[in-house]
């Protein structure tokens, strides 16, 4: 009965987070919330943290619509103070660990925030100087920080276009746009997810092992506590770390980006420990090998969800690569309330099956990057006929008979060669053909002779011979194709969740050079 007025909640087109944790917060007291580490937090403790939290940060200056942000690795005290922030009316800002000084203040300033939460290795490598202008707090001494016990913020009933947080894209130069999300677009994208827990009677029990300032981690994050599961955080990943929490912790939901499954295929113990909890496991953020999939499919337990969107919202596409292993090599089909074209360089649509700049739209579409109307404008496309905003997805892809979206690389890595567009995806396709190759990534580099040429960047095993490689590739590749040059490298240079960095292998193959 509990879960059927659980359920109920749920289903509301709109609803209040803060209040859903209350009452699961009622319903599963003796049960954990959070845990990390170091800390474990149980339901019945964890609305009275977050409230106490949330009052001080009223206390302390916070206004409704104010940024609050954090900067640190992933723990419970993280966690509790993105809750908090939601809760107090501000917006959780969460910060992006890898970025300069530089970059953090300035994303920091564009945020409006007045509040810094940081950790101590942070804090320590960033100095006390650091935004020091700003209420800072150390991450882990917030229980000293907060309001007394039995305090309460003000109470705070969301609109549906209040702002619930803000993730800074993962540009590498500059200052990273902010992403704003709503809280009637958190509420579309996850009330429905968590609605599908209790429906399918999941005990939800989550791995989270991508840092909290990331939008990956959102899955494995909000909808768990919407569902009245419990989250496990991790900061750095490791394999051992992982397969040891994944068997202890009867883990059932996980977000994992695929250079992590590929870590977890490779690592040695991996057949070593029990795994079969597992009923539902996600990947995102970076193109995903269909062999991988494969293999995760054969060695891993439980269901395999590929999700192909955008921080900022669009099209929605899901493949369940348990239900089509005919299908691996696409991203899945529209997911219900998504909508999808593809058009060509003056953004006309183009014939089934046509390669194409890829549009989308759906219910968790971004508010717009903030402070960023020019940026905001440039990300969207609007139908002349209808007057539609879509977004760009900034990928190439295709649609094949039966509407799987296949993707042929990023707009901006297309290689135009001779007059002629190379995709790629096509030529890193065959580079993982060659048994000697492990890691392969195709970058277009300026040629004076063809305007850009393909050089392509390999992670080899044993004692491979990239000159072999290259000449067995370009063997089967059509004349316009072919790689000018490969270039073994020990690790690909990839954000902390996992994304390929194609733009320092430009810059590696720039200093390279030799391509005429």
């Amino acid at each position: 009965m509990t879960n059927d007025v659980m359920m109920a909640r749920l289903a509301e087109p709109f609803g209040n987070f803060p209040e859903i944790l209350m009452e699961w917060s009622r319903i599963k007291g003796d049960d954990l919330a959070l845990r990390d580490d170091s800390r474990e937090v149980y339901w019945a403790e964890l609305v009275g943290l977050v409230e106490r939290l949330a009052a001080r940060l009223v206390e302390t200056g916070l206004k409704r619509g104010q940024s609050v942000a954090i900067l640190g690795t992933s723990t419970v005290e993280y966690a509790l103070v993105f809750l908090a922030a939601a809760r107090a009316g501000g917006v959780a800002a969460p910060l992006t660990t890898s970025a300069s000084p530089e970059q953090l203040e300035g994303m920091a300033k564009d945020s409006g925030a007045i509040h810094l939460f940081i950790d101590a290795a942070k804090a320590a490598e960033l100095g006390p100087d650091f935004m020091a202008d700003l209420t800072r707090v150390p991450l882990e001494s917030i229980d000293q920080w907060m309001a007394p016990p039995g305090a309460r913020a003000p109470d705070f009933v969301p609109e549906p276009k209040d702002p619930f947080n803000i993730i800074y894209s993962s540009g590498t130069t500059g200052i990273p746009k902010g992403i704003v999300h709503s809280h009637q677009m958190r509420w579309r994208q996850f009330a429905a997810t968590a609605l599908s827990y209790l429906g399918a009677g999941l005990e939800v029990r989550s791995l989270a092992s991508t840092p909290l300032y990331s939008n990956t981690t959102m899955v494995a994050f909000l909808p768990v506590l919407l569902a009245g599961g419990c989250v496990r955080v991790m900061g750095k990943f490791d394999c051992a770390k992982w397969l040891a929490h994944a068997q202890g912790d009867r883990t059932t939901i996980t977000m994992l980006v695929p250079v992590q499954y590929q870590r977890l295929m490779d690592f040695a113990g991996f057949d070593d420990f029990d795994l079969s909890s597992l009923k539902l496991k996600y990947c995102t953020s970076a193109p995903f090998p269909a062999e991988l999939k494969r293999e995760v499919l054969a060695r891993m337990p439980g269901g395999l969800i590929e999700i192909y969107s955008m921080t900022e919202g669009g099209v929605v596409c899901l493949l369940a690569c348990h239900e089509f292993p005919g299908k691996l090599h696409t991203v899945g089909r529209p997911a219900p309330g998504s909508e999808l074209k593809v058009l060509d360089d003056e953004d006309r649509e183009v014939p089934p099956g046509t390669p194409g700049n890829l549009v989308g739209r759906s219910l968790t579409m971004m508010s717009g990057y903030k402070n960023r109307p020019d940026k905001t404008a440039e990300a969207q496309w609007t139908d002349p006929a209808t007057g539609e905003v879509w977004m760009r997805m900034g990928d190439i892809g295709r649609v094949d008979a039966e509407g799987f979206v296949e993707l042929v690389g990023r707009a901006k890595d297309m290689i135009i060669s001779g007059g002629f567009n190379i995709y790629p995806s096509d030529l890193e396709a065959e580079l993982l053909k060659e048994p000697g190759v492990a890691e392969v990534a195709v970058v277009g580099v300026p040629s004076r002779a063809w305007g850009e040429s393909p050089v392509g960047f390999v992670v080899l095993k044993d004692a491979a011979d990239p000159a072999a490689i290259m000449a067995a590739v370009n063997a089967r590749l059509g004349k316009t194709q072919r790689l000018a040059a490969l270039h073994p490298i020990a690790e690909m240079p990839r954000s902390h969740i996992g994304k390929l960095l194609k733009s320092e292998l430009r810059e590696e193959a720039a200093r390279l050079g030799g391509v005429a």
